[in-house]
């Protein structure tokens, strides 16, 4: 049969209807593509052409191995699946539309079997993806779709199911092989009509011709703006936001010579190039709906729909924008300051995206120019701000008082050491916490190390002015302590509280500080317990753990606090770097919460599911919301720091030694020096 391209339909021949279909859609598609990329080079310079070899290696793993994708088995496994059969079916279309030059005239007779086996290996495949992905719409559909139009889904589903089922019966016609070619060969011996085949052959390009049209105006950008988005990655460590300006050397310009206009983030083109990528690269997968504590505590944040208002809000206006004029609706107005105010910077978004979205750094740069511009930022964060800037902590307290919660340990204050305790400003100020600190500072002299601690000349570490928007605040304390730490020689620094732990070790680097040495306590404590410098816990009763954010998946500290602690008897359902926040970052700890909207709660309803006797943290501000949502949810767990659950051992066999001892000798004779003789 001659290949269908090459028939006469009525006064057309086949190549022209199919030029004339294919130019129509491929001409539609590439004046989308070339307006998203006008839309999104309007945005900020944005330093992201360094690293090439990591970058390349991410896009190995990430975008081309789906490794993240396949985080969710089932729904990650229909994905790749349809990905994978995409990238080798692709290679089939110029073929298609070429009536067969490309086999019959490039390709080397040799690999052509291989070449087809490929070929129907991807249609194979995508044709499974696709099939499983519809009927778990369809008939499984989960909770999360229910009530939503999958009608654009669908319909994508089936063009794909098109493209792959009538690939076989083309691939009928041109005798294939038994070998390469199973289906296609299985196809044939159907014997086909070859009007049948001709049929196919045309629903196959008109249903690709299709697919081209809807690709940029659909979801389906991202099949163009993922790669990009994963290679323009942020190779920094997660979490660690950027200075309000770099000098040649990529340092934080000084607060003395800092000369910059404006603050943050309030204008569609004031985001970079690289965050307004985002917005087209999205997959609408809501993983990192599913995620993230404030929406699943029902307020206004819903990280996805901060991503779909930028890439719509640029599409609406986009006359406008790329006219380099400014539409009369601001970008905040798009998302809403409640849902820039909710987020606790946890970060479950930006791990949980399959194409490396960055979620955060937008709300953020969003609550910079709030702070420090507009000043429309929630008036609670008034007294935290102001305390910050007099006391250097958020509490109000004098810097006077910081070191009181040390009197009569016998340790070194605002002196040399080879290791500084950073105590922050929970543990310094809150008497709960301030057992934590206590508890610290006994192991690591109960452990020979050579520890002191500032007192009062240290100051916050800046972390709460940094993540409510003040970043000016927070350089000014970044630049003090950093002053502080130079006077004195500090080289290695221990911190029980996660955010400073992050923020003393991550980001101070740009600030001078980039040779300190920061641990979490829990990391060197059990290093400390490795060596034998400390005794391994006794457990008396069962116990979980509640992985701190900053501690956890962006710090990267998982196994040292169970190991810590010997183990976990029961672990939470989302824990590790899966876990789920308190509620307590991104300075939500000062600012006020609908009692019904609450984190903690869902946070201490998962712990308490456990059955253990004591839940066990590495955070100061995770003990004081941990405690506080087990008790409004009735449950009966002591919440115990991991410093603590050591300490009180060691301090209570200490107490059995002394007690027996005390027994032995009541009735023993002793040698009294005073007499010079026996008693």
């Amino acid at each position: 049969m001659e290949h269908p391209l090459l028939q006469t339909y009525g006064p057309l021949d086949g190549w022209m209807i199919l030029l004339l279909i294919g130019g129509v859609s491929i001409s539609f598609f590439l004046y989308q593509v070339q307006l998203a990329t006008r839309l999104v080079i309007l945005g900020a310079s944005d330093s992201r052409f360094d690293s090439w070899g990591q970058r390349i290696k991410e896009v190995i793993t990430g975008w081309l191995g789906q490794k993240r994708v396949l985080e969710d088995r089932i729904v990650g496994g229909m994905h790749v699946l349809m990905f994978w059969g995409f990238l080798m079916l692709s290679t089939d279309m110029f073929d298609l539309a070429t009536a067969n030059w490309f086999s019959q005239n490039i390709l080397p007779d040799i690999l052509n079997g291989p070449w087809n086996g490929m070929v129907e290996f991807g249609y194979t495949i995508a044709l499974i993806g696709c099939t499983a992905a519809l009927l778990r719409r369809v008939v499984f559909t989960p909770e999360k779709l229910k009530g939503k139009s999958q009608l654009e889904g669908n319909f994508i589903l089936v063009l794909i199911m098109t493209i792959t089922t009538t690939s076989f019966v083309v691939e009928s016609a041109e005798s294939p092989s038994a070998f390469w070619e199973p289906l296609g060969h299985f196809v044939a011996g159907l014997g086909l009509a070859d009007v049948v085949v001709v049929a196919a052959y045309w629903a196959h390009m008109v249903a690709i011709c299709t697919f081209f049209v809807l690709i940029p105006v659909s979801k389906h950008m991202h099949l163009v703006m993922a790669f990009p988005n994963v290679f323009f990655y942020d190779t920094e460590p997660m979490a660690k936001m950027r200075p309000l300006a770099v000098n040649e050397s990529g340092q934080a310009v000084p607060l003395e010579d800092l000369d910059i206009e404006t603050f943050g983030v309030s204008s569609y083109e004031e985001f970079s190039w690289r965050q307004l990528i985002d917005g087209w690269a999205c997959t609408t997968c809501v993983r990192c709906q599913d995620v993230c504590p404030a929406y699943e505590s029902g307020k206004a944040l819903n990280p996805m729909q901060i991503i779909h208002d930028i890439r719509d809000y640029a599409n609406e206006h986009a006359p406008i924008l790329l006219k380099g004029e400014t539409p009369d609706e601001s970008i905040l107005d798009r998302m809403s300051a409640e849902a820039v105010w909710a987020c606790t910077t946890c970060h479950a978004c930006v791990d949980a995206c399959p194409v490396y979205i960055e979620h955060v750094p937008k709300l953020t740069d969003l609550r910079r120019n709030a702070m420090m511009e507009t000043m429309e930022y929630p008036e609670e964060l008034n007294v935290a701000m102001g305390n910050l800037e007099s006391a250097s902590n958020p509490y109000g307290f004098g810097m006077h008082e910081r070191g009181n919660w040390a009197e009569g340990l016998d340790i070194k204050i605002g002196e040399p050491a080879e290791y500084i305790y950073f105590v922050g400003c929970a543990a310094s100020f809150d008497e709960r916490n301030q057992k934590v600190a206590r508890a610290t500072i006994g192991l690591l002299k109960e452990a020979g190390l050579d520890v002191g601690i500032l007192g009062m000349q240290e100051g916050c570490s800046g972390d709460p002015a940094r993540r409510a928007g003040n970043e000016y605040l927070f350089q000014m304390l970044a630049e003090t302590n950093m002053m502080t730490f130079q006077e004195l020689g500090v080289k290695r620094i221990v911190a029980s509280c996660p955010h400073c732990f992050h923020t003393l070790g991550k980001e101070y680097a740009d600030y001078g500080g980039a040779d300190l040495e920061v641990f979490h306590h829990s990391e060197i404590l059990a290093k400390l317990q490795e060596e034998g410098k400390l005794p391994d816990v006794d457990k008396d009763g069962s116990v979980t753990f509640h992985d701190p954010c900053y501690l956890g998946r962006i710090g990267g500290i998982v196994d040292e606090p169970r190991d810590l602690i010997g183990g976990v008897d029961v672990e939470v359902e989302r824990h590790g770097t899966d876990s789920f926040c308190c509620g307590a970052g991104g300075a939500q700890m000062w600012m006020e919460e609908d009692a019904d909207k609450r984190v903690n709660q869902i946070r201490a309803k998962e712990i308490a599911e456990t059955g253990c006797d004591t839940v066990a943290v590495g955070c100061p501000f995770c003990s004081i919301m941990v405690k506080d949502g087990l008790d409004s949810v009735g449950a009966e767990m002591d919440v115990m720091d991991v410093a603590e659950i050591l300490w009180e051992q060691i301090v209570a066999k200490d107490a059995e030694i002394q007690n027996n001892f005390r027994k032995k000798s009541r009735g023993s004779r002793f040698w009294n020096s005073r007499k010079g003789g026996f008693n």
